[in-house]
This record gives C-alpha cells, structure tokens and sequence, in this order.
C-alpha cells in the first residue's frame, strides 16, 4: 500500500477524475466502502445509535454517502450534525433528507444542546469534518464542537490532556474517522489540542505520512486503507515512493528454506557486541539473529563476556577477542578480518560501549574495508557520529538502525528535529550517506538510497524497553546473513520486530509488562503469522 503526501493525493485524483472515473464517484466509492467496512467490524442492528459529523467538504460528502449508504443497507439508528451549511443545490444532502434521516445544523444549536444528545447517546461517532486539506490551529465553531464532543466522551486529547470529571461516563461510543482523524495534519502529524481520537481511522486510495508520525499517530486508532477501486498499477499512484509494508509483502521477502538445506544454506553471521556493563545485548542481538532463520552465529566479544554468555547462550560459536577493562580493543581489528572471511554478515555496535580502546577499535575496524555486509547499532553508532565524514568509511548497502536520539547525532540535528522531520530525514539520509536506515520508533521508517521508504504500521509502547533494538538488530542481521538484500532485510526483519512487539503483549497480558526476552521469544510466531499470511 502507497504512501502519499496531500499534493500526490490531489494529483492522484485529478488523474483518476480524468483517466478513470470521477470526483462523485469516488465520493460513492469510498463513503461506501468505510459503511460496508463499519458493518463488518461492529455488531450493528436496529438498537446501534451512529452520529455522523458532518463537514462542508469532500469529507463531508464522504459522510454523507456512508450515512445513506448504512441506512439502507442496515438498521441502525442513523443521525446528521453539519458543521456548517452544505450548498443548497447539494445532492447528497437530498439524498439524506430523502431517505428521512435526522439532520440537525450547528448554526441551529448556538448552546450545542442538541449535539451534547447526539455524543452521549450515541453507540458510534463518525469523524466526517475535515479531511486531508484541514488548516491548523482550529477555530470557531469546529473547535468548539470537537472540544465539546471529546468532553462528552470523556476522552484525552493528542497532548494526553484528561477532560473534566464532569463529564465522567462508563459508556463511550467507537469512533470512526473517514480519511484522518479532524484536526490532523495529513502530511506533518501535526494534530490540533482539539482532535477527537479516533478507535479506527479508514483512509482512501492511500494512506498519508502524517498518519503515521506522533502525535497525529496517537489520534488514528487502527489504520485501514481502502483502495476504492483504483489499482496500484495506476501509473500517479505507482510513482510513489513511500509504502506501508503489509504482511504479504513481507511474506514474500522471507528467505527460502529449502528442506535439504544445512546450516551454510542458511548463512554464517558475526556478532561482533557486548562490554562489561551490556553483557544482555550480546545474548538478545546473538539469539534474536538465530531466531530469524541464520544456520550460524559466531559470537565475537572479549573473553571475559564469553564465559558469563555461553553459560546462557549454547546455540552460538565464538571468538575471543583481546580487551582493555573488559572492552573489545584495537587489537581485535586483524583477528575479526581473519576470521570473518566466509561470514555472510557481520553485526555491530550492540552493547559496545563508549571506553576509549573501543572507539578505537570501531574507527580501525572500519578502515579495513574486507568485511561482510554489515548492519551497525547503537554505541557503534555514537562512535559514527563523531568522525567527520563517517558514512565514507561505510560500504554501500550497509544497514544502520538508529533511534531518534542516535539519528540526532549522525545528522548533527536535535532530537526534536529528527522526531518533527522523520519522513524527510530518513529518505535525506539514506540518499546522501548512502546507507540503508532504519529509523526506529513506533512506526519505524525504512528508507534506502534510491528514496524508497517503507513505513511499519505496528506501534506499541511495549517495544520501548531496553534490550529491543538488540533484538531488531539481531533479526535484520541474520536476514542479511541468509542472502536477503539489504533494504528487504532490515523491512523484514522492522516488521517482524514490531510484530512480535504486539504478540509479545497478548501472550504477556500487558504492554507495561513485556521485556526485551519477550519479543525474543515472540519472534518465532511473528514469522508464522507472517508465512501463513
């Protein structure tokens, strides 16, 4: 599934509209689907009480179509509030006061009386205010009534503000937003104070970047994308460059499995990871990767650390490396390229540490140039960022798999900026540095240096425990290591990072609750899930 900004959406529909089939049948298409979608997922009968919002727009039109749609397909109890006047020659206003639905105007309803009845009996909100083209901060009459919406509701907003106790109700309708949720940017996730939050967002034809970048993400609930009839062959919607990375085609990514196969078919890889005070990150990154299909893990880390891992770890080999206070050095540079020749990958950086010998065993080690492909984590990382110049050092296709923080010091920007700007300096960076780059967060964005940009559609705050980007790092890797390409290893590997986040919260009961040896154990399921898709 496509990813597009507001002005590729635009330019999409006005080559639908000339090339395929027009604005109202759009309209028809997608107000349909989000009714035929609705009816699916709620339990709907003639007691369901559906308060459709209804903007002047596009959005709007949308609202309309769905709410006429629902009540002659279904028996639901169906209710109109407009915003604002629609024009009156509008036809599918008519349709609506045809098909004898209730409508009521907030120019009608100065004291929002009327709509106070309309939230808190209702068993289900359809968000149809505002759509892709919404401008921030909102004002007037649209702040006020999804000001008052969200308090009947009693629901935080974006910024996590808690309404009234005033208002406090053990009953709380599902909320449903056509295209984005009202009062979110579509293409910056921006998201005004005001924005109601929505249980399930449906958006049409593709999904949008701010749809996936805090805080716009917090208001979208699931995410459902309804192509409304308009192919991805279609050449404005092909050109795109960003996707969502579904399961099916993270299906066809796997690394084939033949069952002759022995444990060169499935690749040699190095962990080359661990100092004294991140004994952890050895073990999780070693057996996440062991875990994603490799046929061989070598572990590579001082002698000391060898002994504690083993004792946990049975599955990997290893090689001792020289240590200064426990932390890999220098000196391990030549022993690494001697022995790595025949691996398939090589990993790097997980639980390194910042003492002095190991930074110069990073810098050296990347000067020998004779390595495997590589994926490079966390301290490696803050090595990176401070030699100038250091993606030169880096051999094209390298995956590097930094979160905001590590993005903030390889970029020279702060974290603000790397959070505010994730869309555009992931792709940036990967073009520049050449490099493949995996932006960690929920929602991780992979980009590669042709400018294609893969977004993850899970995110959960169960993956915000240390020891998870081991474990991501481990999965790519070992991807890597079996012959996958680099930008599909570190796709694949997100994805099923991510997902075994989500399983990892099931099986746990909650996502407080899950550590890092949680998503470790989970990622086997994740890629049944994932092969059986």
């Amino acid at each position: 599934m496509k990813v597009v900004s507001v002005e590729e959406m635009r330019q999409i529909e006005a080559a639908v509209d000339a090339r395929l089939f027009s604005y109202d049948q759009m309209m028809q298409k997608a107000g349909g689907a989000a009714g035929r979608h609705l009816r699916r997922r709620l339990d709907i009968d003639d007691g369901t009480r559906v308060t459709f919002l209804i903007g002047k727009g596009n959005n709007g039109g949308d609202g309309l179509v769905m709410a006429v749609d629902m009540a002659r397909d279904s028996s639901a109890q169906i209710r109109i509030y407009l915003l604002q006047p629609r024009p009156e020659n509008d036809d599918l206003l008519s349709r609506a006061l045809e098909a004898g639905l209730f409508i009521a105007k907030a120019s009608d309803d100065h004291d929002l009386r009327l709509l106070k009845s309309l939230i808190t009996s209702a068993d289900v909100i359809v968000d149809a205010l505002f759509g892709i083209g919404v401008r921030l901060p909102l004002r007037g009459v649209a702040a006020k009534v999804l000001r008052m919406v969200n308090l009947m509701i009693n629901r935080p907003g974006p910024d996590g503000a808690q309404p009234s106790d005033e208002h406090e109700t053990s009953h709380r309708p599902f909320v449903f937003a056509l295209d984005c949720p009202s009062g979110v940017d579509c293409d910056s996730g921006r998201a005004d104070t005001n924005t109601l939050l929505a249980d399930e967002t449906i958006t049409f034809i593709a999904a949008k970047p701010g749809l996936f970048t805090f805080p716009a993400a917090k208001c979208v609930g699931d995410l459902i994308i309804a192509p409304i009839g308009i192919p991805e062959s279609f050449a404005e919607l092909k050109a795109a460059s960003k996707s969502v990375l579904v399961a099916d085609r993270a299906r066809s990514m796997l690394p084939p499995r033949p069952l002759d196969g022995h444990k060169g078919s499935f690749g040699k890889l190095m962990v080359i990871a661990g100092s004294p005070n991140y004994i952890g990150a050895v073990a999780l990154s070693a057996e996440a990767a062991y875990r994603s299909g490799t046929g061989l893990v070598t572990v590579a880390t001082a002698g000391n650390l060898v002994r504690i891992v083993a004792s946990r770890l049975r599955e990997p080999t290893y090689l001792t490396l020289p240590d200064t206070d426990g932390a890999i050095n220098e000196a391990a540079v030549d022993l690494i390229v001697e022995h790595s020749q025949g691996y398939d990958a090589l990993l790097l950086g997980c639980g390194l540490g910042r003492l002095a010998s190991t930074e110069a065993f990073v810098q050296k080690l990347l000067e020998a140039r004779a390595l495997p492909p590589l994926v490079i984590d966390a301290d490696a990382l803050n090595i990176l960022s401070e030699i100038p110049h250091w993606w030169e050092k880096l051999p094209e296709e390298t995956v590097i798999t930094p979160h905001a923080g590590e993005m903030a010091r390889l970029s020279k920007s702060s974290i603000a900026e790397v959070n505010a700007n994730r869309w555009e300096l992931a792709a940036r960076a990967a073009a520049d540095w050449k490099l493949i780059v995996v932006l960690k967060g929920a929602h991780s964005l992979i980009a590669d240096p042709t400018g294609a940009i893969s977004v993850i559609p899970f995110k959960t705050d169960a993956l915000a425990t240390a020891g998870t980007g081991d474990v991501l790092a481990g999965v790519i890797a070992g991807l890597r290591a079996q012959g996958t390409a680099a930008y599909d290893s570190a796709r694949l590997g997100a994805y099923a990072h991510a997902l075994a986040g989500t399983i990892a919260v099931d099986r746990v009961g909650s996502s407080r609750s899950v550590i890092a040896g949680d998503v470790l154990e989970a990622i086997g399921w994740a890629f049944n899930q994932i092969e059986g898709s």
